[in-house]
């Protein structure tokens, strides 16, 4: 396994992240999101996914499920679109399960992953779309926590428990990158991010992330992150594990924002993003 020395990512690489429209741009020249979250088991993924990606600076979000969901996303992000489309980018599987055959609402949302070979944009994989990982053309970044990559490498032949991994994240974050070929996210108290050139060193995140949705949130961040910066990541896929730092970072600024030394919600994360945003770029 090659040895790299990690960058600690600040506000001055964030905002290298970010970009700002021109009196040029139209919606779709900002960014478009195709996203596949949220299932029966785990609707609410699907508000927060959509409601962060929105929040975070977004042209367009085209959003695929069936009509419950749809509706539910509506409810909460009236800008929304619900059928497809051209897409700039994917972010697939927060708030679906990874046992395709669990049930019948399940193995319907899986079914949707197949556009992802459709359009062969940037794509970030969360939760049930994991193990896409390195099975696309596309630059891929993946974003587990260390139980989910521990399964993850499992199913590639590589014994890695949870506890080995959460001991030494940034080894983990490398060697799963070098192993699946995706830039890989590894979410934690101290997040990485590995790529073939690059470890990233997030700052510590507060403790108050520990609750339920975070993850969605953390997700539909950096999904309009990758939307805004596709030609970039495209002309140089290095760029993706950039844009995924910078989205941590907004994340866990957001929710340090949102806490207050106090405790927080996912949604109450999301009214913080533009705030972050906005000190960053000033």
């Amino acid at each position: 396994m090659r040895v790299m020395k990690s960058q600690k990512w600040t506000a001055r690489d964030a905002k290298k992240c970010i970009v700002i429209p021109s009196d040029l741009d139209h919606k779709y020249s900002r960014g478009s999101l195709g996203m596949i979250t949220g299932s029966a088991k785990y609707p609410g993924a699907a508000v927060l996914t959509s409601r962060a990606a929105f929040a975070t600076g977004l042209g367009v979000l085209r959003f695929h499920s069936s009509s419950g969901l749809a509706h539910l996303v509506l409810h909460s992000t009236p800008e929304a679109l619900v059928q497809p489309g051209k897409v700039d980018a994917w972010i697939s599987g927060s708030g679906i399960s990874e046992k395709k055959y669990e049930d019948i609402s399940t193995w319907l949302r899986h079914r949707w992953f197949a556009l992802m070979k459709a359009q062969s944009v940037p794509t970030i994989l969360d939760a049930g779309a994991l193990n896409w990982a390195g099975k696309l053309s596309q630059p891929t970044l993946i974003t587990p926590h260390a139980g989910e990559l521990s399964k993850l490498l499992k199913t590639r032949g590589i014994s890695a428990s949870t506890e080995a991994i959460e001991s030494d994240p940034a080894k983990w974050a490398v060697k799963s990158n070098q192993l699946l070929g995706s830039v890989v996210l590894l979410k934690g108290a101290t997040t990485y991010v590995a790529s073939e050139k690059n470890l990233i060193e997030l700052p510590k995140a507060t403790a108050w992330l520990a609750t339920a949705g975070t993850g969605d949130v953390l997700a539909g961040i950096i999904g309009a992150l990758v939307a805004t910066n596709y030609i970039a990541i495209l002309n140089d896929p290095e760029q993706l594990a950039k844009v995924a730092a910078t989205g941590a970072f907004i994340h866990n600024l957001a929710a340090i924002a949102a806490a207050k030394d106090a405790p927080i919600s996912a949604t109450s994360i999301i009214e913080f993003i533009p705030e972050v945003i906005r000190k960053i770029i000033k």
